[in-house]
Protein backbone atom coordinates (compact mmCIF):
# COMPACT_ATOMS: atom_id res chain seq x y z
CA UNK A 1 0.00 0.00 0.00
CA UNK A 2 2.69 2.26 0.74
CA UNK A 3 4.28 2.00 -2.84
CA UNK A 4 0.46 2.57 -4.32
CA UNK A 5 0.70 6.29 -2.00
CA UNK A 6 4.13 6.69 -3.52
CA UNK A 7 3.02 6.30 -7.09
CA UNK A 8 -0.38 8.60 -6.71
CA UNK A 9 1.40 10.85 -4.74
CA UNK A 10 3.58 11.22 -7.63
CA UNK A 11 1.65 11.65 -10.19
CA UNK A 12 -0.38 14.11 -8.11
CA UNK A 13 2.30 15.91 -7.82
CA UNK A 14 3.17 16.40 -11.67
CA UNK A 15 0.02 16.61 -12.47
CA UNK A 16 -0.32 19.68 -9.69
CA UNK A 17 2.66 21.57 -10.67
CA UNK A 18 1.50 21.68 -14.55
CA UNK A 19 -1.70 22.93 -13.43
CA UNK A 20 -0.34 25.47 -11.03
CA UNK A 21 2.33 26.81 -13.59
CA UNK A 22 -0.85 27.24 -16.23
CA UNK A 23 -2.98 29.25 -13.46
CA UNK A 24 0.20 31.33 -12.17
CA UNK A 25 1.09 32.12 -16.16
CA UNK A 26 -2.45 32.77 -16.97
CA UNK A 27 -2.42 35.05 -13.91
CA UNK A 28 0.59 36.82 -14.62
CA UNK A 29 -0.47 37.43 -17.91
CA UNK A 30 -3.41 38.95 -16.71
CA UNK A 31 -1.35 41.66 -14.59
CA UNK A 32 0.38 42.69 -17.60
CA UNK A 33 3.44 41.30 -16.15
CA UNK A 34 6.21 40.67 -18.76
CA UNK A 35 7.13 37.16 -20.37
CA UNK A 36 10.85 38.38 -18.43
CA UNK A 37 9.25 38.68 -14.91
CA UNK A 38 7.01 35.91 -15.45
CA UNK A 39 9.36 33.37 -16.91
CA UNK A 40 12.41 34.20 -13.74
CA UNK A 41 9.87 34.23 -10.70
CA UNK A 42 6.14 32.92 -10.95
CA UNK A 43 7.57 30.18 -13.45
CA UNK A 44 10.37 29.11 -11.06
CA UNK A 45 8.26 29.45 -7.74
CA UNK A 46 5.45 27.40 -9.45
CA UNK A 47 7.67 24.61 -10.14
CA UNK A 48 9.20 24.31 -6.96
CA UNK A 49 5.93 24.16 -5.48
CA UNK A 50 5.76 19.99 -5.37
CA UNK A 51 9.29 20.10 -3.11
CA UNK A 52 7.98 22.89 -1.25
CA UNK A 53 4.56 20.86 -0.24
CA UNK A 54 6.60 17.57 0.28
CA UNK A 55 9.08 19.49 2.50
CA UNK A 56 6.92 21.64 4.58
CA UNK A 57 4.25 18.51 5.01
CA UNK A 58 7.07 16.58 6.41
CA UNK A 59 8.57 19.24 8.62
CA UNK A 60 5.26 19.42 9.97
CA UNK A 61 4.25 15.71 10.31
CA UNK A 62 7.62 15.69 11.95
CA UNK A 63 9.48 14.12 9.72
CA UNK A 64 11.99 17.56 9.79
CA UNK A 65 14.72 14.80 8.15
CA UNK A 66 12.30 13.67 4.86
CA UNK A 67 12.07 17.39 4.19
CA UNK A 68 15.74 18.14 4.70
CA UNK A 69 16.45 14.60 2.55
CA UNK A 70 14.08 15.93 -0.21
CA UNK A 71 15.87 19.14 -1.00
CA UNK A 72 19.40 17.96 -0.18
CA UNK A 73 18.62 14.92 -2.52
CA UNK A 74 17.08 16.97 -5.26
CA UNK A 75 20.00 19.08 -5.41
CA UNK A 76 22.43 16.32 -5.99
CA UNK A 77 19.57 14.78 -8.76
CA UNK A 78 19.17 17.57 -10.75
CA UNK A 79 22.84 17.32 -11.85
CA UNK A 80 24.13 14.29 -11.16
CA UNK A 81 21.21 12.12 -12.30
CA UNK A 82 18.93 14.58 -14.34
CA UNK A 83 22.11 16.65 -16.15
CA UNK A 84 23.94 13.54 -17.01
CA UNK A 85 21.14 11.40 -18.43
CA UNK A 86 20.61 14.89 -20.83
CA UNK A 87 24.54 15.14 -21.59
CA UNK A 88 24.63 11.40 -22.46
CA UNK A 89 21.43 11.72 -24.80
CA UNK A 90 22.75 14.87 -26.03
CA UNK A 91 26.34 17.10 -25.43
CA UNK A 92 25.33 20.11 -23.89
CA UNK A 93 26.29 23.76 -24.37
CA UNK A 94 26.95 26.01 -21.39
CA UNK A 95 27.31 29.40 -21.74
CA UNK A 96 29.30 31.81 -19.82
CA UNK A 97 26.52 32.88 -17.06
CA UNK A 98 27.64 29.30 -15.83
CA UNK A 99 30.71 30.64 -13.79
CA UNK A 100 29.84 34.43 -13.86
CA UNK A 101 26.51 33.97 -12.29
CA UNK A 102 24.86 31.14 -11.86
CA UNK A 103 27.28 28.42 -9.94
CA UNK A 104 28.58 31.47 -7.63
CA UNK A 105 25.26 31.80 -6.36
CA UNK A 106 24.36 28.66 -6.41
CA UNK A 107 27.35 27.51 -4.25
CA UNK A 108 27.03 30.77 -2.07
CA UNK A 109 22.98 28.98 -0.94
CA UNK A 110 24.72 25.81 -0.97
CA UNK A 111 27.39 26.75 1.55
CA UNK A 112 24.89 29.14 3.72
CA UNK A 113 22.52 26.44 3.67
CA UNK A 114 25.65 23.94 4.79
CA UNK A 115 26.85 26.55 7.53
CA UNK A 116 23.39 27.04 9.35
CA UNK A 117 22.70 23.29 9.75
CA UNK A 118 26.05 22.47 10.36
CA UNK A 119 26.72 25.02 13.24
CA UNK A 120 23.63 23.91 15.61
CA UNK A 121 21.85 21.16 13.38
CA UNK A 122 18.87 23.92 13.03
CA UNK A 123 17.81 25.51 10.28
CA UNK A 124 15.99 28.21 12.46
CA UNK A 125 13.30 31.19 11.22
CA UNK A 126 15.68 33.77 11.40
CA UNK A 127 18.26 31.18 8.82
CA UNK A 128 15.20 30.30 6.64
CA UNK A 129 14.47 33.70 5.96
CA UNK A 130 17.65 34.81 5.49
CA UNK A 131 17.84 32.36 2.77
CA UNK A 132 14.75 33.79 1.21
CA UNK A 133 15.79 37.14 1.10
CA UNK A 134 18.74 36.69 -0.46
CA UNK A 135 16.95 34.54 -3.41
CA UNK A 136 14.50 37.55 -3.69
CA UNK A 137 17.89 39.85 -4.00
CA UNK A 138 19.21 36.84 -6.45
CA UNK A 139 16.13 37.24 -8.64
CA UNK A 140 16.26 40.98 -9.07
CA UNK A 141 19.79 40.97 -10.07
CA UNK A 142 18.86 38.07 -12.59
CA UNK A 143 16.12 40.46 -13.83
CA UNK A 144 18.10 43.41 -14.43
CA UNK A 145 20.70 41.56 -16.13
CA UNK A 146 18.56 40.30 -18.37
CA UNK A 147 17.12 43.85 -19.45
CA UNK A 148 20.02 45.21 -19.63
CA UNK A 149 21.10 42.23 -22.27
CA UNK A 150 17.52 42.34 -23.86
CA UNK A 151 17.72 38.42 -23.48
CA UNK A 152 13.67 37.87 -22.77
CA UNK A 153 12.84 34.88 -24.68
CA UNK A 154 11.70 32.01 -22.48
CA UNK A 155 10.67 28.76 -23.73
CA UNK A 156 8.82 28.12 -20.72
CA UNK A 157 5.90 30.98 -21.04
CA UNK A 158 3.78 29.57 -23.33
CA UNK A 159 1.94 32.56 -25.15
CA UNK A 160 -1.27 30.83 -25.87
CA UNK A 161 -1.77 31.40 -21.68
CA UNK A 162 -2.32 35.09 -22.78
CA UNK A 163 -5.83 34.01 -23.92
CA UNK A 164 -6.74 32.28 -20.70
CA UNK A 165 -9.78 33.69 -19.01
CA UNK A 166 -10.63 33.86 -15.22
CA UNK A 167 -12.40 31.08 -14.64
CA UNK A 168 -10.16 28.97 -15.93
CA UNK A 169 -6.98 29.75 -14.06
CA UNK A 170 -9.17 29.43 -11.13
CA UNK A 171 -10.86 26.33 -12.55
CA UNK A 172 -6.54 24.96 -12.89
CA UNK A 173 -5.48 26.95 -9.71
CA UNK A 174 -8.20 24.72 -7.79
CA UNK A 175 -6.99 21.42 -9.34
CA UNK A 176 -3.36 22.55 -8.71
CA UNK A 177 -3.33 23.21 -5.53
CA UNK A 178 -5.67 19.98 -4.44
CA UNK A 179 -3.46 17.54 -6.72
CA UNK A 180 -0.26 19.20 -4.77
CA UNK A 181 -1.76 19.27 -1.24
CA UNK A 182 -3.22 15.45 -1.68
CA UNK A 183 -0.32 14.39 -3.42
CA UNK A 184 2.60 15.75 -0.67
CA UNK A 185 0.11 13.95 1.52
CA UNK A 186 -0.01 10.31 0.03
CA UNK A 187 3.96 10.74 -0.91
CA UNK A 188 4.92 11.78 2.57
CA UNK A 189 2.96 8.86 4.03
CA UNK A 190 4.32 6.53 1.87
CA UNK A 191 8.04 7.12 2.23
CA UNK A 192 7.36 7.35 6.23
CA UNK A 193 5.79 3.57 5.58
CA UNK A 194 8.49 2.31 4.06
CA UNK A 195 11.25 3.83 6.02
CA UNK A 196 9.41 2.26 9.02
CA UNK A 197 8.87 -0.99 7.44
CA UNK A 198 12.44 -1.78 6.25
CA UNK A 199 14.33 0.13 8.95
CA UNK A 200 15.80 2.64 6.49
CA UNK A 201 15.43 6.56 7.85
CA UNK A 202 13.68 9.03 6.85
CA UNK A 203 16.67 11.05 5.76
CA UNK A 204 17.87 8.18 2.94
CA UNK A 205 13.96 8.05 1.94
CA UNK A 206 13.72 11.58 1.44
CA UNK A 207 17.62 11.81 -0.69
CA UNK A 208 16.61 9.21 -2.32
CA UNK A 209 12.80 7.32 -3.62
CA UNK A 210 11.01 11.26 -2.27
CA UNK A 211 14.14 13.71 -4.22
CA UNK A 212 13.90 11.58 -7.44
CA UNK A 213 9.96 11.76 -7.61
CA UNK A 214 10.13 15.28 -7.11
CA UNK A 215 12.70 15.50 -9.84
CA UNK A 216 10.74 13.38 -12.14
CA UNK A 217 9.64 16.59 -13.92
CA UNK A 218 12.77 17.84 -14.75
CA UNK A 219 13.63 15.04 -16.22
CA UNK A 220 11.09 13.59 -18.29
CA UNK A 221 11.12 17.56 -20.21
CA UNK A 222 14.95 17.52 -19.97
CA UNK A 223 14.80 13.66 -21.88
CA UNK A 224 12.38 14.65 -24.32
CA UNK A 225 14.44 17.84 -25.02
CA UNK A 226 17.37 15.98 -25.44
CA UNK A 227 15.46 13.63 -27.68
CA UNK A 228 14.60 16.07 -29.73
CA UNK A 229 17.50 18.16 -30.17
CA UNK A 230 15.97 21.04 -28.35
CA UNK A 231 18.29 22.99 -25.55
CA UNK A 232 15.33 23.46 -23.72
CA UNK A 233 17.29 22.35 -20.70
CA UNK A 234 20.06 23.96 -19.99
CA UNK A 235 22.93 23.38 -16.90
CA UNK A 236 21.51 27.10 -16.23
CA UNK A 237 18.22 25.80 -15.43
CA UNK A 238 19.56 23.08 -13.15
CA UNK A 239 21.35 25.13 -11.32
CA UNK A 240 18.43 28.11 -11.22
CA UNK A 241 16.30 25.03 -9.95
CA UNK A 242 18.61 24.18 -6.80
CA UNK A 243 18.43 27.74 -5.85
CA UNK A 244 15.30 27.81 -5.59
CA UNK A 245 15.19 24.66 -3.71
CA UNK A 246 17.31 25.93 -0.85
CA UNK A 247 15.97 29.64 -0.91
CA UNK A 248 12.75 28.86 -1.48
CA UNK A 249 11.49 25.74 -0.28
CA UNK A 250 13.29 25.35 2.55
CA UNK A 251 13.55 29.18 3.42
CA UNK A 252 10.20 29.33 3.48
CA UNK A 253 9.50 25.68 5.19
CA UNK A 254 12.25 27.57 8.15
CA UNK A 255 10.33 30.47 8.30
CA UNK A 256 6.78 28.49 9.16
CA UNK A 257 8.89 25.78 11.13
CA UNK A 258 12.35 25.38 12.36
CA UNK A 259 13.51 22.81 10.58
CA UNK A 260 15.98 20.12 12.99
CA UNK A 261 18.15 17.61 11.54
CA UNK A 262 18.28 14.61 13.80
CA UNK A 263 19.91 11.97 11.56
CA UNK A 264 24.01 11.96 11.39
CA UNK A 265 23.05 10.80 7.18
CA UNK A 266 21.82 14.52 6.40
CA UNK A 267 25.46 15.82 6.95
CA UNK A 268 26.85 13.14 4.93
CA UNK A 269 24.00 13.98 2.09
CA UNK A 270 25.36 17.79 2.73
CA UNK A 271 28.79 16.94 1.32
CA UNK A 272 27.75 14.73 -1.84
CA UNK A 273 25.62 18.33 -2.98
CA UNK A 274 28.30 20.57 -1.85
CA UNK A 275 30.26 18.00 -4.35
CA UNK A 276 28.63 17.39 -7.02
CA UNK A 277 28.34 21.20 -7.57
CA UNK A 278 32.07 21.98 -6.81
CA UNK A 279 33.02 19.05 -9.73
CA UNK A 280 31.28 20.95 -12.11
CA UNK A 281 33.75 23.20 -12.75
CA UNK A 282 36.53 20.70 -13.92
CA UNK A 283 33.45 19.36 -16.12
CA UNK A 284 32.89 22.06 -17.67
CA UNK A 285 36.42 23.57 -18.40
CA UNK A 286 38.33 20.59 -18.86
CA UNK A 287 39.48 19.30 -21.43
CA UNK A 288 37.22 21.00 -23.94
CA UNK A 289 35.72 24.26 -22.30
CA UNK A 290 32.09 24.89 -22.23
CA UNK A 291 30.86 21.47 -23.30
CA UNK A 292 29.24 18.76 -21.53
CA UNK A 293 29.95 15.64 -23.23
CA UNK A 294 28.69 12.20 -23.38
CA UNK A 295 31.37 10.88 -21.12
CA UNK A 296 31.21 13.80 -18.89
CA UNK A 297 27.63 12.55 -18.25
CA UNK A 298 28.26 9.05 -17.70
CA UNK A 299 30.36 10.26 -15.09
CA UNK A 300 27.75 12.04 -13.28
CA UNK A 301 25.40 9.63 -13.86
CA UNK A 302 27.94 6.84 -12.37
CA UNK A 303 28.51 9.45 -9.37
CA UNK A 304 24.72 9.20 -8.52
CA UNK A 305 24.62 5.50 -8.54
CA UNK A 306 27.15 5.19 -6.26
CA UNK A 307 25.48 7.90 -4.04
CA UNK A 308 22.08 5.82 -3.70
CA UNK A 309 24.18 2.29 -3.38
CA UNK A 310 26.23 3.87 -0.14
CA UNK A 311 22.71 5.61 0.50
CA UNK A 312 21.11 2.34 1.27
CA UNK A 313 24.39 0.38 2.46
CA UNK A 314 24.92 2.79 5.06
CA UNK A 315 21.64 2.45 6.45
Amino acid sequence: MSIFYIIVGFILLVIGGEFLVRSSVGLSFKLNLSKLIIGMTVVSFATSAPELLVSLQAALNGSPDLALGNVIGSNIANIALVLGITAIIAPLTVDKNFYKMNWPAMMVFSILFYYFLQNDAVLSRVEGALLFVLLIAFIYIMIAKAKKDKSEVLDEVDDALMETSYPMIFFWLVIGGGALYFGSELLVKGAKDIAQNLGISDGVIGATVVAIGTSVPELAASVIAALKGEKAISLGNLIGSNIFNIGSVLGLTAIITPIHATESNVMVNMYWMLAVAVVLIPLVFLPKKYELSRLKGLALLLGYIVFIYLSFKIT
